[in-house]
């Protein structure tokens, strides 16, 4: 339900990687590393095993920190995360550039900690981030979810409260924290986020599939089977509406439990 956030300078051109999928790998431009780097980032994400091989001869050619970073967002798409990760926060330590550019760093090494299954390093690195960008609200919902999925909700919670503090109609900050609270048996402290969060975003399907689970437990059949098809309606393709399916498939099969 949670799930991890930001990547970093999403540049794309898509043409050009698609020709290097078929004519094999460039070399890198080093009179134009601004081109370079677009195209190596996108070639790590479209095609990371050639990804890896342009950014290792940029390396070569002395591209550093850019190509340093691209070869680490084509170990992530080659499922190497514990690696990627260690790379990206080596490479937000130590580098001269701005803020934002390392925080972005750090939040790309959390996803792959996540993606690794290590919760424990991806918490470390997003409070890593957040000392370079305190009360950073995108920042602090990621750490919540972080300590969500490491079964840590009253943490998770302080994270979120924190995150509200900061901006009171962030809806998302809300729909994550009945979340929370639902895991916490808080029920009607997530019936109230929930219900922020939709008066804030009516569309918002991670509120709806949570009211409709806290309809559900409350008996009211018909509130939660409406909340979950609203989701059918707005995200057919989501993972939230594979869940909100398979509510609505047991309510029908056994609507007594």
């Amino acid at each position: 339900m949670m799930r991890a956030a930001l990547m970093l300078l999403a540049f794309v051109v898509p043409a050009l990687a698609h020709a290097q999928s078929n004519k094999g790998t460039p070399a890198p431009d080093t009179l134009d590393p601004a081109k370079t780097y677009a195209l190596c980032l996108d070639t790590a994400r479209l095609y990371p095993e050639q990804g890896v091989e342009f950014a290792g001869k940029w390396v070569g050619l002395g591209g550093g920190e850019p190509a340093k970073h691209c070869q680490a967002v084509a170990m992530m798409g080659l499922r190497e995360y514990g690696e990627a990760a260690t790379r990206l926060e080596e490479l937000a330590e130590n580098s001269k550039r701005g803020v934002e550019v390392r925080v972005g760093m750090l939040a790309q090494a959390a996803q792959s900690w996540l993606l690794q299954g290590d919760t424990e390093r991806a918490y470390a690195a997003q409070t890593a981030a957040l000392k370079l960008k305190p009360n950073d609200v995108k920042l602090l919902i990621d750490r919540a979810m972080t300590l969500a999925e490491a079964k840590n909700y009253w943490e998770a919670i302080d994270d979120l409260n924190a995150a509200v503090a900061a901006d009171a109609k962030n809806a998302e900050a809300y729909a994550f924290r009945a979340s929370a609270y639902r895991m916490v048996s808080a029920d009607d402290l997530a019936m109230d986020d929930a219900e922020r969060a939709l008066a804030l975003d009516p569309n918002n399907i991670g509120a709806l599939l949570e009211r409709g689970i806290l309809r559900r437990m409350a008996r009211n059949d018909a509130g939660a089977r409406q909340d979950w098809l609203r989701i059918l309606q707005i995200a057919p393709d989501s993972e939230t509406a594979k869940v909100a399916r398979a509510n609505i498939e047991r309510l029908d099969v056994n609507p007594e439990k």
